[in-house]
């Protein structure tokens, strides 16, 4: 299975995974269950998507069934924004293995740049954004109390790995200047409409592994009625015109625009078919003048921007 290879571990973090997010409690487990027997060895959660003791269910039963050990597979977790005061990290991360099943996440990563007041897990798990009262709280708490707290979980071996999400490349260089351990994997939100070319270039130049979500465009997001109205990707003429020309799916082709740069990918998918189809998405490549051709589709358009929630989380302004 082609890999990206991590700086400080050395661990081998699969280019293709399997995204979480979404996945309804009662369809989780067949799906991480199903997702596994089609190849799939890292599955993407976090505390926020509300399925993790569902994947973990599957994730067992696959053990149990002998399909894989746990060393086999490359599981990814994200701490949630009301748990970044130093005193609560280490215990979400425990609460969120426990709802796993398991001993240690691969990677643990701070889903977003913003703290939020405390929820105590037996009142609200996940909290989402607000309060009891529909309002956004915010608390005072740095990113570097937050990171710093997140390395103990490395050096008590609740987690291998170490990473950010949803930061911009002025605080990824921040953390580079007081981290112990440096960041592992970026995660962000990236797609033709979304190339983000000037934040490859510093990761790639700081050593950092990216892992692009929401490969599809506004596909995964016109359910939440948040796809901004933009033509689906699926079925845009250049992606069906090099879709045609190799003799692959609109999806095959963006993952495979991803995955060919050396950045990782975490589609998800219902239909076991299409799980499939998405897994196999390394064994074509691209010409350049293709890879060119879909990257001039971007329009700098964010569909992931907390701002739309409450000014205060503008993180992207």
């Amino acid at each position: 299975m082609a890999s990206i290879v991590l700086k400080r571990t050395n661990q081998k973090m699969p280019l293709v995974g399997f995204g979480l997010w979404k996945v309804t409690n009662d369809t989780c487990a067949d799906t991480v269950f199903n997702a596994i027997k089609a190849g799939y060895r890292l599955f993407d959660g976090a505390g926020d998507y509300g399925n993790e003791k569902e994947a973990g269910e599957g994730i067992k039963r696959a053990i149990d069934q002998g399909l894989v050990k746990r060393e086999d597979l490359f599981i990814t977790s994200k701490l949630w924004n009301t748990f970044h005061s130093k005193e609560h990290v280490k215990q979400l991360a425990k609460y969120q293995l426990g709802l796993w099943g398991l001993d240690y996440f691969d990677l643990f990563l701070i889903h977003f740049p913003i703290s939020l007041a405390y929820v105590d897990p037996a009142h609200r798990f996940p909290p989402g954004w607000t309060g009891d009262d529909g309002k956004v709280h915010l608390q005072n708490s740095p990113f570097q109390e937050t990171w710093v707290a997140m390395e103990s979980l490395v050096d008590e071996g609740l987690t291998k790995n170490i990473g950010v999400s949803n930061i911009t490349g002025a605080l990824l260089v921040d953390v580079f200047r007081y981290a112990r351990y440096e960041p592992q994997v970026t995660q962000i939100e990236l797609h033709p409409y979304l190339t983000q070319e000037p934040y490859l270039e510093l990761a790639k130049t700081l050593g950092i592994a990216v892992t692009a979500y929401s490969s599809f465009g506004p596909q995964g997001w016109v359910e939440l009625g948040m796809d901004k109205n933009a033509t689906s990707l699926m079925q845009h003429s250049t992606i069906a015109q090099v879709a045609s020309k190799y003799g692959k799916t609109p999806a095959q082709v963006l993952l495979r625009w991803a995955t060919q740069r050396g950045l990782a990918v975490i589609p998800k998918s219902n239909s076991e078919a299409r799980l499939i189809e998405n897994l196999d998405c390394v064994d074509f490549n691209l010409e350049e003048s293709d890879i060119k051709s879909i990257s001039s589709l971007n329009i700098n358009l964010r569909l992931n921007n907390p701002v739309e929630i409450d000014p205060r989380l503008g993180i992207f302004a």
